[in-house]
């Protein structure tokens, strides 16, 4: 791979340990890939922030590390509300070694808005046709296909080492040959709401790694292709889409002659069906925890839950996600949810942080959070309607 003669001084470690790393990750992930060259990247968004995932090892590495970010880079959720830790049940020994994480990666630049949705915080973060260098599956999908910039699916350390570097190895998704669908997925049903959750978490399973195309009865909002892709890259590895007539670059291409049809029926079977792993006790499950906000919910999607809410007190844990600007910039829609008794959790979500584990039960609207719940916190899920999980919230 083609080094430029500032490159190859980093790579010979005249700019220190943690740039000289950095660049080597970079240099091993474009060897690997067949990359012929670094390109320079306009943002970074960073995962392994939260502590129950990275633990005491990954708090050590990061700590090691000494340099500033060379784009704006953004972190992924965190494993608590760096304010309600303790509303949330966190232990104030996990809550102070998250804080150290985050410290970490404050000293190395990068923002601590620890958030799944960097879209929703920052308007030029990416734009069309920008390469980025973006880790957090969802947010991934998001960028390559409703924004139309170009990432591949970053390791944390690969998405760090970009940051730090200001660019990314050449190759996947960053090349023309590679974006183009693979097959076409026709969908015999009207969806709306968390139908899109429903739809990705079905098609993630059938198509892996693959890029779809879809062709829809319904025209998808930008909540909506943001929760159909979630979903895909939780139940397959699907970090780009299209959607006929609706996202960029999608008339750019022709249908693909594989067509597989999705029908209506398939996306019920969904919302039927309580998902659980083999480590799970089956049978029904009753819901003793309804979560909103995976991905982290737009103001749209606070709007939504604070009209269903307004008047009126929940009977359960409600718990609502999102980023924290968002939160601060809508301070009457969060307050209308936090009358009902819902709860509102910023930096975090139900996946990652080691508050969901003690639930039993958990009902949400998202085809990812279903996907992901019982694998990585033991809880069983089920998948409902917005509306659906408010009336559930409600019901003694």
């Amino acid at each position: 791979m083609y080094l430029t003669p500032e490159e190859e001084k980093i790579f010979n470690g005249e700019r220190g340990a943690t740039y000289q790393k950095a660049i080597e990750i970079l240099i091993a992930l474009g060897d690997i890939y067949d990359a012929d060259r670094l390109i320079p990247i306009k943002s970074a968004q960073i995962a392994g922030v939260s502590y129950k995932t990275i633990g005491d090892a990954g708090l050590e590495w990061i700590s090691d590390l000494k340099g500033k970010v060379a784009v704006p880079s953004i972190l992924n959720p965190a494993g608590m509300d760096r304010e309600c830790w303790k509303e949330m049940g966190i232990s104030r020994d996990f809550a102070e070694k998250q804080e150290k994480i985050l410290r970490a990666y404050e000293a190395l630049g990068v923002r601590i808005e620890c958030s799944c949705t960097p879209y929703h915080i920052f308007d030029n973060i990416a734009s069309f046709g920008d390469h980025v260098a973006w880790s957090e599956s969802s947010a991934i999908s998001y960028a390559n296909s409703v924004i139309g910039a170009r990432t591949n699916r970053e390791g944390g350390p690969g998405a760090l080492a970009a940051a730090l570097i200001g660019k990314t190895a050449n190759y996947g998704f960053h090349l023309n040959e590679n974006r183009k669908p693979d097959l076409l997925i026709k969908v015999d049903a009207k969806l709306s709401d968390s139908d899109y959750g429903a739809l990705g978490y079905i098609a993630g399973e059938m198509v892996g790694d693959k890029v779809p195309f879809f062709r829809l009865k319904s025209r998808p909002s930008k909540d909506e292709l943001k929760s159909l892709g979630a979903a895909m890259a939780a139940s397959g590895a699907v970090a780009l889409f299209y959607v006929e007539g609706v996202t960029p670059e999608a008339d750019k291409y022709g249908a693909p002659l594989e067509i597989i049809t999705i029908e209506e029926s398939q996306i019920k079977e969904v919302y039927e069906s309580p998902c659980q792993t083999p480590y799970l006790n089956t049978g029904s499950c009753e819901p003793d925890l309804i979560a909103f906000g995976c991905p982290h919910s737009s103001p749209d999607e606070l709007s939504k839950l604070a009209h269903l809410l307004d008047g009126k007190k929940v009977k359960k844990e409600v718990w609502v996600c999102t980023s924290r600007a968002i939160k601060n910039r809508n301070p009457e829609l969060i307050e209308r949810i936090k009358r009902s008794g819902a709860k509102v959790f910023c930096d975090t979500c139900m996946v990652v942080s080691p508050a969901s584990e003690r639930f039993k039960c958990m009902m949400v609207n998202s085809g990812k959070a279903h996907k992901y719940v019982p694998n990585l916190c033991g809880v069983k899920s089920i998948l409902a309607r917005t509306g659906k999980c408010i009336e559930e919230a409600l019901r003694d």
